[in-house]
């Protein structure tokens, strides 16, 4: 039986002798193996065994093959499992007083592991096959591979799957039409970077992916970034995404609940908006989106804080003189409806109402005032200065420019009038 994860062996005695331990483990192999104690002589060749020897455990890393034996029985002071669904686990041993700390292993793997080593710890017989006490082969620690970099068609395993241990996958120059869904088996990848395929379509399934933090799509076909993709698992977990040379439109409004986002590459697509909510993204600190054809910026820009900025080569255009009204009175029933539920942050969902009307409240405008609007408002045009929502900016154009026309809405007259000033 064996155990594919990281070890770091602690010794308690550190501490006292005003000793640390580095803190980081390292990769190895666990084995539960079987071997008569080495207190007891091995019995003559042709004599009858009497009855199973206790299990021992045996890690092995790959500077070590050839490996360290560990007693199991009665020798177990306590298991620590708090944390044993992330793959994490610690058992310490009473002699020698080590503390063996597991971690980055799976979890359905690692709860079976502790089971067994639970059962040789009492002195009773382990269901599972045991190992044989020899030197782990280098194939072995193949399995715990964490990170993987294929760069042309010929490299890539079509025959037997990724290592699911994998944190890192780089599968660059391969011709990939579609993301292969053995990847999207890697439930502990991190970084997964897809850049120079011909993918076209994005899975939903990319959304399971719940450690994923890097992303990397550029040079692709993609057309779209789905709403599904917008509201799964990467809305806590994605913080780099990559999305650069593609044929990307628009990004749904839904965009914006990655609020994890730190850097964002847009680069040479063909946005002709961005995302109206984009000041949700506060914790986005690199915004690239240049050689677009974005003729304006939402209002809601004004709320970042960024550290780097290039929107270089896009087709921005004058702000108009005359803002476009669409102003009614009264207020129609919906327009008033959906204002209440939005400006009191009543919860909504498909269960609730009808799944347009949920399109239409995940869609409205934010008045420079705060409050909602749907489809009743005033809409007007400034610029503003990049300086002032990001510390470098590339300029704008080859003038030597950093200012962008900024498209706002307006709930009612009064906050157009009162706002007239800033749209001068």
């Amino acid at each position: 039986m064996k155990l594919h994860c990281e070890v770091e062996v602690v010794s308690r005695h550190l501490p006292a002798l005003g000793l640390r331990n580095r803190g980081k483990g390292v990769r190895a192999v666990l084995s539960l193996c079987q071997q008569a104690p080495r207190t007891q002589p091995r019995p003559p060749a042709g004599s009858e065994r009497g009855g199973r020897h206790p299990a021992c455990l045996f890690i092995s890393t790959l500077k070590d093959k050839s490996g360290t034996r560990y007693e199991l029985k009665e020798n177990v002071e306590q298991f620590f499992t708090k944390f044993v669904d992330e793959g994490k686990a610690t058992v310490r041993l009473k002699e020698p007083p080590v503390d063996i700390c597991l971690s980055k292993a799976s979890a359905s793997s690692l709860k079976g592991f502790l089971s067994a080593v639970r059962l040789a710890h009492r002195g009773c017989d382990v269901e599972a096959p045991l190992s044989t006490l020899t030197p782990v082969k280098t194939s072995e620690f193949e399995k715990f591979k964490t990170k993987m970099v294929i760069t042309s068609k010929k490299d890539y395993p079509l025959s037997k799957n990724f290592p699911c241990s994998l944190e890192h996958l780089q599968t660059s120059y391969c011709g990939l039409i579609r993301v292969d869904t053995r990847m999207l088996c890697l439930k502990n990848l991190r970084k997964l970077d897809l850049s120079h395929n011909h993918i076209k379509k994005l899975p939903a399934t990319i959304g399971d992916l719940i450690h994923l933090q890097e992303l990397n799509l550029n040079d692709n076909h993609l057309e779209s970034f789905s709403v599904a993709l917008c509201q799964s698992t990467l809305q806590k977990s994605l913080r780099c995404l990559d999305l650069s040379k593609n044929k990307i439109k628009a990004l749904p409004v839904q965009f914006c609940q990655l609020r994890e986002l730190t850097d964002l590459k847009l680069d040479d697509n063909e946005l002709i908006r961005l995302p109206f909510k984009m000041g949700q993204l506060t914790n986005l600190r690199f915004l690239s989106a240049a050689q677009n054809k974005l003729p304006f910026l939402p209002s809601e820009f004004k709320n970042l804080t960024l550290e780097y900025l290039d929107l270089f080569g896009n087709i921005f255009e004058q702000p108009k003189v005359l803002p476009v009204i669409k102003l009614q009175t009264p207020l129609t029933l919906l327009e008033s409806s959906a204002r209440a539920v939005l400006d009191n942050r009543i919860p909504y969902g498909s269960p609730i109402i009808p799944f347009h009307l949920c399109q239409d409240l995940d869609t409205a405008k934010t008045c420079v005032c705060g409050r909602f609007c749907l489809s009743c408002f005033i809409q007007g045009t400034t610029t503003m200065n990049l300086h002032s929502v990001a510390h470098t900016v590339v300029l704008v154009d080859n003038m030597g420019g950093t200012e962008a026309p900024v498209i706002s809405y307006f709930c009612s007259l009064a906050c157009y009038v009162n706002s007239c000033d800033m749209l001068k």
